[in-house]
């Protein structure tokens, strides 16, 4: 009975909250935007380039979620150890976050590329290697770049969300007789996970809006083929209006995706 009383109540809470005066006048100026683009606008150009579009939007996802998976399972050892490792860990875990997060992405981006990319041919046996067919090409730089910047963001928010885990779980965990792993695995990842989570969804919309930085060492994502689109079209507005729209639906599928999978984590008590 409290379950059937409460799920209205919640539910109407929610739509209070939405539909109120302000957020409608913005909907309505938005739609009416929309409208006017489509109208006046000149887009007889998208056809044309609907099959580059099609693959700079692939290419921005795989930039996007190859550095998220990859910098996300390193910024789980580096909050780790900064909550309980020694110090000979905590110190170069600390300063590799502070070095990432300290300096601009377009900054680390130039220096990877036109930098350690520059020295690479100079080294015997680079070109010889296996490795060079990979190295010559601009998007290693780029996923590597992305993936440590993301991994120092989301070290230090492991690192709170770790932290955060009352001492008397872990405690209890042990009284029960796990291990370290068990424990880690049952209790204190799963809770530092669902702490965490919220902050997890921003970062990674955030991310994704750092991905154009990619375009500036040659990689073509969709950023850099609404560029090309401007430069061969001599259209500003209705390009860049697309590529605002392409981001615009990322972010939705990417929030509602982290959104259900917060729901779904079977964490009570947080």
């Amino acid at each position: 009975m409290e379950n059937s009383l409460t799920a209205p109540s919640l539910s109407g809470t929610l739509a209070d909250s939405w539909f109120k005066p302000h957020r409608i006048i913005l909907l309505l100026i938005f739609a009416a935007m929309i409208i006017a683009a489509l109208v006046f606008g000149e887009w007889d150009w998208v056809p044309r380039y609907l099959p580059r579009l099609a693959s700079g939007i692939g290419v921005t996802l795989a930039m996007l979620f190859s550095s998220v998976i990859i910098g996300f399972m390193l910024a789980l050892p580096l909050g780790i150890v900064q909550v309980t490792g020694p110090w000979w860990l905590k110190a170069p875990a600390a300063t590799f976050c502070t070095i990432f997060r300290g300096t601009p992405l377009l900054l680390q981006l130039w220096l990877l590329y036109y930098g350690l990319g520059s020295l690479f041919p100079m080294i015997p046996g680079i070109r010889s290697s296996f490795l060079w067919p990979y190295l010559r090409e601009a998007w290693p730089y780029g996923v590597f770049a992305l993936t440590v910047s993301f991994a120092a963001y989301e070290g230090e928010v492991m690192r709170g969300a770790f932290a955060g885990v009352p001492s008397g779980e872990l405690q209890a965990a042990r009284a029960f007789g796990m291990g370290r792993l068990k424990m880690f695995r049952r209790v204190w990842f799963p809770r530092a996970f669902y702490r965490a989570l919220p902050t997890l969804t921003g970062e990674t919309v955030l991310h994704l809006k750092a991905t154009p930085l990619v375009a500036t060492i040659t990689v073509i994502d969709v950023y850099g083929v609404i560029t090309k689109v401007r430069q061969e079209t001599l259209l500003t507005y209705e390009p860049l209006l697309l590529l605002a729209s392409v981001y615009l639906l990322l972010t939705f599928i990417l929030v509602a995706g982290l959104r259900f999978l917060e729901r779904r984590i079977p964490v009570k008590g947080v």
